[in-house]
């Protein structure tokens, strides 16, 4: 992000709670820098849905950084799952501006970018753990914890608990649930009179490929 794009979301994180990521919070934030409009509008084509994007995308490379200098490894997986968590929710300095964020999201027009930036979080969190799949899961991983986050921001927005402590614990009551669905694959996969009746549909599974780097399609078939 550039400099003067930092400055301008700086300055409208201001005014986020009160209007909302909207036309006055844009603005506000041009007067506030001092930026010639013409330019804030080049960086920010869409006004504050673009700094809303920005903001989100800020939070995910503060979280990525605090992991990549935490020690994980005494960590059980499903703990790193969810340190990385509850790092890009503390990450937050002030949950209305998510919650305002949360509401412009769910507009029908900026729905497909809430869902990206969803995913694309999910992904980091996978890409910062090591994840290597290539494969169905690729995208079964990121589904399911696009799914885990989702929920547990929702709850975090409403806890009132000490240090978020009752977040955390859903938190791991969420993940608990993916381990037991994890478990119950794993036991389809261990019953071979199952994996027979199955193996159409997971042959044509096998061929789905994860994205490569740069590539304009969103998976690949393998022929």
């Amino acid at each position: 992000m550039s400099d003067a794009k930092e400055k301008l979301l700086d300055a409208a994180l201001s005014h986020v709670p009160f209007d909302g990521w909207s036309d006055e919070t844009f603005n506000a934030a041009i007067r506030d820098t001092g930026l010639a409009p013409g330019l804030a509008r080049g960086l920010c084509p869409r006004g504050a849905v673009d700094l809303a994007i920005a903001y989100h995308k800020r939070g995910d490379r503060q979280m990525v950084e605090r992991l990549a200098q935490t020690d994980l490894s005494a960590l059980r997986f499903r703990d790193r799952i969810a340190t990385a968590v509850r790092f890009r929710l503390e990450a937050v300095e002030d949950r209305e501006i998510v919650r305002r964020g949360m509401t412009l999201f769910a507009l029908p027009q900026y729905g497909p970018d809430g869902a990206r930036l969803l995913w694309e979080t999910a992904d980091l969190i996978w890409r910062a753990l090591g994840d290597g799949s290539d494969d169905i899961n690729w995208y079964t991983k990121r589904a399911t914890l696009s799914g885990v986050y989702s929920a547990t921001v929702l709850y975090w927005l409403g806890d009132d608990s000490e240090d978020h402590a009752a977040t955390w614990d859903f938190l791991d009551r969420r993940i608990g649930d993916v381990m037991k669905f994890e478990q119950f694959k794993a036991n389809m996969r261990a019953n071979p009179g199952l994996m027979r009746l199955l193996k159409g549909p997971l042959d044509v599974l096998g061929r789905i490929r994860a994205p490569k780097p740069h590539d304009d399609m969103p998976g690949s078939w393998r022929q």
